[in-house]
């Protein structure tokens, strides 16, 4: 029951991550996610600081925070006439950075380690449970289970309003989508997102689950819908692959996890440019007819 779990959870998160991911790479935004997945230590900090206890209940409001005004203050900066790769480096390097001093100033003898927010600890899933409406899982599962139910929400409520904005921002704004609204939404769902996941496998697995399966899903999708079908399907099957792999060679499950993805889009990349070869050769030899 145990592995059952943790594939579960891997699962999850691929699933979730993938769903999410999509529309952030269509929006030239994937650097976002890496700024949100390490911002969440300042929250996390923070929260610690004004509540003096480790719930989990309270550090993850915390990171919800962290990650929402992560997407805020990057969104400001750009609005005032900064780049936004400039605007995420700034904001993404000074929280993190701020989190990691007040470790220092404020939490030097808890519990609270940079490492464990960055790698995670998948393994460990099943021991921390909830139990609601009588059904007892692990917390991580109920989180993930709770945003994934968000995103799918946001989705059939805008998608059409979002696929415009991400495409034709200028033609949505003229017949009235609230394009500022949609962006300002769709932040706060990638910061629960990656809230969501971080507590269970880290930063660097939300960070390849976010981007990985649908940037490798772009390659081969020719619709929308399709991209958001294969980039669950890649991040679900990375996520099973990997713990499989992390089992043989006894190793780090959410690091094999991220493994996965890369291995995932490098086959699919070659894949993809060994077709096109072909067909371009087939079209030539047609057009020599």
């Amino acid at each position: 029951m145990i592995e059952f779990w943790v594939i579960f959870t891997g699962l999850l998160v691929g699933i979730t991550c993938g769903m999410a991911g999509v529309f952030l790479i269509l929006r030239k935004m994937s650097m976002i996610a890496d700024a949100i997945s390490h911002t969440v230590l300042f929250g996390i900090v923070m929260a610690f600081i004004v509540t003096q206890t480790l719930n989990g209940f309270w550090l993850l409001i915390g990171a919800a925070v962290a990650g929402i005004l992560t997407a805020y203050l990057v969104q400001l900066l750009h609005s005032s006439g900064i780049q936004e790769d400039a605007a995420i480096g700034v904001v993404f390097t000074s929280l993190f950075a701020a989190g990691v001093l007040l470790i220092t100033l404020f939490a030097s003898n808890v519990h609270l380690d940079v490492e464990h927010v960055l790698m995670g600890e998948i393994a460990f899933v099943p021991w921390d449970k909830w139990t609601l409406l009588s059904i007892t899982m692990p917390k991580a599962v109920w989180m993930l289970l709770l945003v994934l139910l968000i995103n799918i929400g946001f989705l059939v409520l805008f998608f059409k309003e979002m696929k415009l904005a991400t495409f034709d921002a200028v033609y949505a704004a003229s017949i009235g989508v609230p394009i500022i609204f949609l962006h300002y939404g769709f932040m706060t769902s990638i910061s629960f997102t990656t809230v969501a996941a971080f507590d269970s496998v880290g930063a660097i697995l939300v960070v390849a689950m976010l981007i990985g399966p649908a940037a490798t899903a772009n390659l081969i999708s020719k619709s929308i819908k399709q991209m958001f079908l294969f980039s669950m399907l890649y991040g679900g099957t990375a996520a099973i692959i990997g713990y499989y792999l992390a089992k043989f060679w006894d190793t780090s499950i959410a690091g094999m996890m991220a493994t996965a993805v890369g291995i995932l889009f490098v086959i699919t990349l070659l894949a993809q440019k060994i077709v096109d070869r072909k067909r371009k050769s087939f079209v030539g030899k047609l057009e020599g007819l």
